[in-house]
């Protein structure tokens, strides 16, 4: 199938190994095509829907990550992780046929997004990274404490405090972002990514199932040499980088999501007071508004 697929449509794209990678593709064939990151890890992407709108503004290429959805898992474990990942995404990139390309990705697709700009800065035209789990790569302290306790009189926060002791046994954050991972195996945390816990949030996470093989696949934990040849690497990124920070993420904290933005000579953060970690969610407009004004048309 062409990458001139139309609204609601789907394709395959053969990545450098053979392995068939599934996208979806939401939008008009005439608007410029953004490259879709999903988070959890491992998460179908169903759960992004078409991120507040964001299809109006661009043909949202979304790719279901290796072991995930449709596309196939591959015999290489290595091969699957998020460093490694980065090179589905420039499979997907020729398979445009763009030379520069737009990239956003969300949560711990983030990761896979950064690994990217670090291996391939000369090819990206934009890169959006939505509420980014930040600690392995800045050196701010971790605030997602501060305000998960924000949240201690909510009716799910003791629900959250018996769960505590299974997500501080999860693998750290130097590995992944346990919290993140704790998610599809310790369903009380799921409140703390949220700015308000309400229906809408209870709705939202029933979406995208998550793929345990491709989360664990996806796990690796970094060097330090490997940690900072990223960042020397991001230096080198001349395309502007949006970051967008909830305010109440307690997936992520809010000081290192922020100073994120920083590895980036380009590099913009926009805080959204009172949100959490799905902002497309709880604040379609806010999040519009930031994001919608990053891709610009024409």
């Amino acid at each position: 199938m062409s990458a001139a697929a139309g609204t609601g449509s789907s394709a395959v794209v053969e990545s450098h190994d053979g392995i068939r990678l599934h996208v979806d593709v939401i939008g008009d064939d005439a608007l410029p095509p953004l490259v879709v990151l999903a988070g959890g890890p491992a998460r179908h992407p169903v759960y992004l829907g078409d991120l507040g709108g964001l299809s109006i503004r661009r043909r949202l290429i979304v790719l279901h990550q290796r072991g995930v959805g449709r596309s196939e898992s591959g015999s290489s474990t290595a091969a699957a992780s998020w460093p490694e990942l980065a090179e589905d995404v420039e499979a997907v990139r020729r398979w445009l046929d763009v030379d520069r390309l737009e990239l956003l990705g969300h949560s711990a697709g983030t990761r896979v997004a950064v690994s990217y700009a670090a291996r391939y800065p000369h090819r990206l035209d934009r890169l959006c990274l939505i509420t980014p789990p930040a600690t392995w790569l800045v050196d701010t302290d971790d605030d997602s404490a501060e305000i998960i306790a924000r949240h201690a009189a909510e009716d799910w926060y003791p629900g959250f405090l018996e769960a505590l002791p299974a997500l501080l046994a999860a693998p750290d954050s130097a590995s992944t972002d346990r919290r993140l991972l704790s998610l599809s195996k310790c369903p009380a945390v799921a409140p703390i990514a949220w700015g308000e816990w309400d229906d809408t949030a209870r709705e939202h996470e029933r979406l995208g199932a998550w793929h345990p093989a491709a989360q664990d696949a996806f796990v690796h934990t970094p060097t330090i040499d490997e940690v900072e040849d990223i960042r020397d690497a991001l230096r080198t990124v001349t395309a502007p980088v949006l970051v967008v920070a909830g305010s109440e993420d307690g997936l992520t904290g809010l000081a290192p999501v922020v100073d994120l933005a920083k590895r980036f000579p380009l590099g913009q953060a926009i805080v959204l007071d009172g949100c959490g970690h799905y902002p497309w969610v709880e604040q379609p407009r806010s999040f519009a508004a930031a994001v919608h004004g990053f891709f610009p048309i024409g």
